[in-house]
């Protein structure tokens, strides 16, 4: 009986020890995952995290160990420290980022994980899913640096490089969008990680019909609210992978930004994922509502502590620490004394500032005869003016308000084509 209980123990150890084993150094054209994802999904495809995310969200016939992609593992001095890491992202179902990227991850001692299944004709939470299916995948098996892990992806797949970075940027320090932008979230105190963590590095081509987007409305847009951005425009490239050359100055210069999300990490490790492993929902909740209550600790960041709190309140509302987060912010909704509400308006206005700017520029300029989106052109016109005008009337007076009516006249002409 003994000896047949040690049998069992041993085999069921030794099942441990297969699954924790690292994959070998090299390329791997088509690796499985192993289990679903650990990391927080549904809050990609809604403003909250979902304890219990409905059946209809993925599909009942979705499942996680039927999701490949490929991967290729640097040799690895030592096995604990964490590794730098490229998430691809590709616009068709199939991989097709390795070859541009080969050269940097072999060089630089990235990984490299190239998302298989979720192209642009994939449901948005489907999407999201198998992408971070693949990339827990890898970090139950190889511990990954986030302040030196970085999406990227080409046009379709580059905007959602973009919205898992501005979306749970613990585990990411940057992307690098390929002939495409993305959308921030709404939510202010994602904002304020964005600008303290993010690293934007935007590439386009000479010929790219989405060159104005990247260059005249995301990268100023993105600049002008605080987030490390830079633009590479590629000579005599279209709307397509750039040169290996070219991704391994965008790699480089995020790198240049690794010291800074490391030292933010130390102040508020709510900012940083573990390289491999990731916080229950509650503990999670938990960390960032330490990361407000310290903030509000203080005056001069009040106002970012409330912003911190109410996304502990508005993102795990169903947690102890939710709740906490809510009974907080009712408790300064009361005060008569709101010194912070000056501080809200400002970071309004500087939003304001950098869309209408940025979306006005691109919609005059930035999109040429024959683009896909030459029709979207007036709307861009009509929300830029709502921008202008919102701000003319917050300061009639101002510089900003002359600068608004000179634009107002080239916009309101746009908006008006049919």
């Amino acid at each position: 009986m003994l000896r047949s209980l040690l049998a069992i123990l041993f085999a069921f150890t030794s099942a441990l020890i297969t699954v924790a084993v690292p994959p070998p150094p090299g390329y791997s054209a088509k690796v499985g995952v192993s289990a679903p994802t650990r990391i927080d999904w549904t809050f990609l495809v809604s403003n909250r995290s979902l304890a219990e995310p409905p059946d209809n969200l993925l599909g009942k016939d979705y499942d996680s160990t039927k999701q490949t992609y490929e991967l290729f593992v640097p040799v690895r001095k030592d096995a604990k420290k964490p590794s730098p890491a490229i998430v691809f992202i590709s616009a068709g179902d199939e991989p097709a980022g390795w070859k541009a990227f080969e050269s940097v991850c072999k060089d630089k001692g990235f990984v490299f994980i190239g998302v298989r299944g979720a192209g642009n004709g994939v449901d948005g939470p489907k999407r999201v899913r198998v992408i971070l299916d693949c990339l827990d995948d890898v970090r139950r098996q190889i511990p990954l640096d986030p302040d030196r892990t970085y999406t990227s992806g080409i046009s379709g797949g580059g905007r959602i490089a973009c919205a898992l970075a501005f979306t749970i940027p613990e585990y990411f320090g940057g992307m690098i969008p390929l002939c495409a932008g993305g959308e921030m979230r709404d939510e202010q105190w994602l904002r304020f990680r964005a600008s303290d963590r993010l690293s934007a590095a935007l590439i386009t081509g000479e010929s790219d019909f989405n060159r104005g987007e990247v260059e005249r409305w995301k990268a100023p847009m993105w600049k002008d609210l605080g987030i490390r951005t830079k633009v590479w425009t590629q000579p005599k490239m279209g709307h397509t992978i750039p040169p290996a050359a070219t991704l391994a100055e965008a790699v480089a210069w995020l790198d240049e930004g690794a010291s800074t999300r490391a030292a933010l990490a130390k102040k508020a490790p709510a900012s940083r994922a573990a390289p491999d492993a990731v916080l229950p929902r509650a503990d999670a909740a938990k960390l960032l509502l330490k990361e407000g209550q310290d903030l509000l600790a203080g005056r001069t960041t009040e106002y970012r502590g409330l912003m911190t709190v109410k996304g502990v309140s508005e993102r795990w509302p169903d947690t102890d620490a939710g709740k906490t987060a809510r009974k907080l912010l009712e408790s300064y909704e009361a005060k008569k004394d709101k010194p912070w509400e000056v501080e809200d308006v400002a970071e309004l206005r500087k939003q304001f500032i950098a869309e209408a700017r940025a979306l006005g520029d691109y919609a005059l300029n930035g999109i040429p005869a024959g683009s896909p989106y030459e029709k979207e052109r007036p709307a861009m016109a009509k929300r830029a003016i709502e921008l202008w005008l919102a701000l003319i009337g917050d300061a009639p007076n101002s510089e900003l308000a002359k600068e608004g009516k000179k634009r107002l006249t080239e916009l309101e002409a746009l908006a008006k084509k049919k």
